[in-house]
């Protein structure tokens, strides 16, 4: 997830310095005014660079205010003065990229056009929203330095960072995978990034570090908002404008961070797609509403006999391998060339697991029973073992997370029989509804079941934290049955 990434990063850049050029070294400043750029601009940023707190501004020491303000009024002017510095920042250091890196002589000659866009993407189109952006928002500091309102710039763009932004940060697989590949496969290209990263300028920072910018900046765009919004007056026009830009910030994250995902997913079906080959039906695997849950290796187990007393089992060395997506489910075998052949395939809806530790001894790992239907009708039944009691991929069926679950969230004490008494942070898997507001559960923990008012409970939606649940439960149930076998 980059938004999580991106906050991550932004809580560690908080405990250093805020700039990525530091303005009280010479050598670096100097270096960075020879670079070309926006004339209106660098004088507007050298002067606002000069205080790094709005307090510091001598006009604002002479007038007297800051003994007038309490301690929240002064916050949230320092919260507007941050958006405007950390704009200016933010602007030299794309600069930085454009001018010493995607416009270095060197390093145009090492690459393709179609290299030069996936590395840089929009850049150019970043920085000139950037400039924009940083231009108005000085201009309303300066025209009243000591009533200012900043939210309604920050709203009036916002168009213009999803214009830009988006298409940037969607671009961040093919950067990626560029990157790794031009550094493994062009010795050239490693060796002019390596020199230009020697560069003052650069404060040996890589050229990652500079290609990250947009990604943080967006998240923090809406940190600073929502830092601005915590402390304007309830009630005002300010705090509608800032609550409006906040808002819109919140969303462009979401979708940024939407898009990454589906990217990538895209690109990592386009990869299996290459590798699978269907042995009967061709099923078209390429969707944007799919994406790869698990894949890995189990054994196929062969049914010797089957009577009325039981059945008996051998172990086959045919391994199978599966590829469990959001949706269906393909199971194959895997050839030397690599790839694989499927040869039958399900929807998740159209699978049922049996877990079948408790019954089959003898077997060493984790067996279970995997039925994929078809219309309701048996489609193919297989034996499966996993090399071990808490292997992911035996897991992921077992767990079943399709079925429902819920948690308590309030005691409950069984009135009746049928009952069951809850403690809080239960999980229970839910078996049966009724109107009436009853649940029927079983509690994971315990295998207990029982009727209780869904009033005292919450369902779990996160699909991952279910299937979470459920492994841990088999987790237990194996290690219980362990213990039991060494008593015996």
């Amino acid at each position: 997830d980059y938004s999580n990434v991106a906050s991550d990063r932004e809580i560690q850049r908080q405990k250093r310095a805020d700039t990525v050029i530091e303005e009280d070294d010479p050598i670096l400043v100097s270096k960075y005014r020879s670079l070309p750029h926006n004339a209106v601009w660098s004088q507007r940023a050298a002067r606002g660079n000069a205080f790094a707190l709005w307090q510091d501004i001598p006009d604002v020491r002479r007038s007297g205010l800051l003994d007038r303000m309490c301690n929240e009024q002064r916050k949230l002017q320092e919260a507007k003065f941050e958006l405007v510095t950390s704009e200016g920042s933010y602007l030299r250091s794309l600069t930085i990229t454009l001018e010493h890196f995607q416009n270095s002589r060197d390093l145009q000659e090492c690459l393709n056009t179609q290299e030069k866009q996936w590395l840089f993407s929009k850049l150019p189109d970043v920085k000139e929203v950037s400039e924009k952006f940083l231009q108005e928002l000085e201009e309303r500091l300066e025209k009243d330095i000591f009533n200012f309102d900043l939210c309604d710039i920050v709203l009036a763009h916002c168009p213009d960072f999803r214009r830009v932004y988006l298409p940037y940060v969607t671009n961040q697989a093919y950067q990626e995978q560029t990157y790794q590949r031009l550094l493994q496969e062009n010795p050239r290209f490693s060796n002019i990034l390596a020199k230009l990263e020697e560069d003052p300028v650069c404060q040996r920072l890589p050229l990652t570090s500079f290609l990250i910018l947009p990604f943080q900046r967006i998240m923090r765009l809406k940190m600073l908002v929502e830092n601005i919004l915590k402390r304007t007056k309830q009630g005002s026009q300010e705090e509608e404008t800032a609550t409006k830009a906040f808002d819109k910030l919140k969303k462009l994250t979401q979708e940024c961070n939407s898009s990454v995902q589906s990217m990538k997913r895209t690109e990592e079906l386009i990869h299996l797609n290459n590798k699978i080959h269907f042995e009967s039906k061709i099923f078209p695997l390429i969707s944007q509403s799919r994406w790869l849950v698990k894949h890995g290796e189990l054994t196929e187990v062969d049914s010797q006999v089957n009577n009325t007393a039981g059945s008996k089992f051998k172990l086959s060395t045919r391994p199978i391998y599966l590829h469990l997506f959001n949706d269906c489910l393909l199971l194959s075998r895997k050839k030397d060339t690599g790839k694989f052949a499927v040869f039958v395939h399900a929807k998740t809806h159209q699978l049922r697991a049996k877990d079948l530790n408790m019954k089959v001894h003898g077997i060493p790992g984790h067996v279970f029973h995997l039925q994929l239907l078809e219309k309701h009708r048996m489609k193919k039944q297989i034996l499966l073992r996993a090399r071990t009691d808490t292997c992911p991929e035996a897991d992921v069926f077992l767990s079943n997370a399709d079925i429902p679950q819920v948690q308590c969230v309030k005691t409950y004490k069984a009135q009746e029989a049928d009952e069951l008494a809850l403690e809080k942070a239960d999980v229970l898997e839910v078996k049966t509804k009724t109107k009436d507001g009853w649940i029927e559960g079983v509690r994971l923990s315990d295998g207990e079941r029982g009727w209780f008012p869904n009033s005292h409970v919450e369902e779990i939606t996160n699909r991952n934290a279910r299937i979470r649940n459920l492994r841990e439960k088999n987790r237990i149930k194996h290690a219980t049955r362990k213990l039991q076998e060494e008593c015996q």
